[in-house]
């Protein structure tokens, strides 16, 4: 039986948040009807929720490699991937070690590679010649341009400048667990654009181990929340009532007097509003409840095998697994409401499939503590499910 690494003990930016993270590519993918990247709602506002274009900052655009693929900064060396590349065929035609070449980008040397993928060079490789103005391949040789490629192989200092004169971008180094959502938010970069200087591919899949740049910021990014005035300033302040006045006579009326035109009640039944009331997700004890920034759900311990079921009628947005391959389906309900469940095998639904409430989606993944993840979502922001279950 497979054991399962319980949510509790990952690190906080590790739980299902990032996970939801990864349902919301494939989620907002489904609601725009994009099968590419470039149909994809970057920043998740489909229908109003998530994080606004203005709140993220403007980048620079993508640098330019050289003719060997090779992007060169001052304290590291990336390669750009080719069609058809392997981490042996990259390694042979910049002249480094393979083995290193993929421990570095925890990758096997046998690996075909993505076209435009970038990969963490381990040693400096020397920069493919710039072409001189108005030469030919008949003219004769740059002494001073092969001098300096040999140089290149035996010095690293002084080192070259980030390319075009621009700031040398950051490295992160992907966790287990982490995303290109949650990276590109903790960066404060969008996540098109991380995607965009990274080479993703259009699923946004990263690996850990994997090191990925950071786009360089051209502004810092606005505020556009107004900042609030001080109390009481910006207005006048009202006199207070004189005491000195008398206030005008008042005609009271006996309290066992009816009075004689007493208006109709309002029907407050027609203006009532109820919560959602969704039903347990399976049969189980809660034995960890919602804590939005320890635990954005709850988990239910369950026997494995048990069913799971749609907690009302939807649509199944998403199904995926994170990276401990613990797989997760997210169901779209009426008003933007999302739920999550995380932990399921045996799907019996897939991706686009209409579901009424009470409806098997699965089983209770197995393992040494078997138990289901739930989460309630209105757009990306997690709320506490159990009003939604009481």
């Amino acid at each position: 039986m497979t054991t399962v690494l319980p949510f509790s003990s990952r690190t906080p930016s590790a739980r299902l948040r990032l996970v939801m993270a990864v349902a919301g590519v494939a989620l907002v993918s489904a609601c725009t009807g994009g099968t590419g990247m470039g149909n994809m709602d970057w920043d998740l506002r489909t229908n109003g929720g998530g994080t606004a274009d203005e709140a993220r900052q403007a980048t620079a655009a993508r640098p330019v490699p050289d003719a060997n693929g090779v992007l060169s900064y001052p304290g590291y060396q990336l390669v750009q991937a080719r069609r058809g590349d392997t981490v042996a065929s990259v390694a042979g035609r910049l002249g480094v070690n393979p083995s290193e070449l993929a421990r570095a980008n925890a990758l096997e040397v046998t690996d075909p590679l993505r076209e435009g993928e970038l990969l963490l060079l381990p040693s400096r490789v020397s920069a493919a010649p710039q072409p001189v103005a108005g030469a030919t391949g008949t003219g004769p040789v740059d002494i001073t341009a092969v001098a300096t490629g040999a140089l290149d192989r035996v010095e690293v200092t002084p080192l070259p400048a980030a390319p075009g004169g621009g700031k040398e971008p950051a490295r992160h180094v992907v966790k287990r667990g982490e995303t290109a959502f949650t990276i590109a938010r903790a960066y404060n970069v969008s996540a098109k654009s991380l995607a965009e200087w990274n080479g993703l591919s259009a699923d946004m899949a990263i690996r850990e181990g994997q090191t990925l740049i950071i786009p360089v910021a051209t502004a810092p990014a606005p505020n556009p929340e107004p900042v609030p005035a001080a109390p009481g300033s910006g207005s006048a302040t009202p006199p207070p009532p004189s005491a000195a006045k008398p206030l005008p006579d008042e005609k009271t009326q006996p309290a066992a007097e009816k009075t004689k035109e007493t208006p109709p009640s309002p029907d407050m039944s027609k203006e009532r509003t109820s919560a959602t009331k969704l039903a347990m997700p399976v049969s189980g004890s809660i034995i960890r409840g919602y804590d939005k920034k320890k635990n954005q759900g709850i988990d239910i311990s369950a026997a494995a095998g048990t069913a799971v079921k749609a907690a009302d009628a939807g649509t199944v947005a998403a199904i995926t697994k994170d990276t401990d391959q613990v797989q997760i389906v997210v169901i779209r309900h009426a008003n933007n409401l999302l739920t999550v469940y995380a932990g399921v095998d045996g799907l019996k639904v897939k991706k686009g499939d209409s579901v009424s409430r009470g409806q098997t989606i699965g089983a209770v993944r197995g393992g040494a503590n078997p138990f289901l993840h739930f989460e309630v979502r209105k757009g990306v922001d997690s709320l506490d499910p159990m009003p939604f279950l009481q």
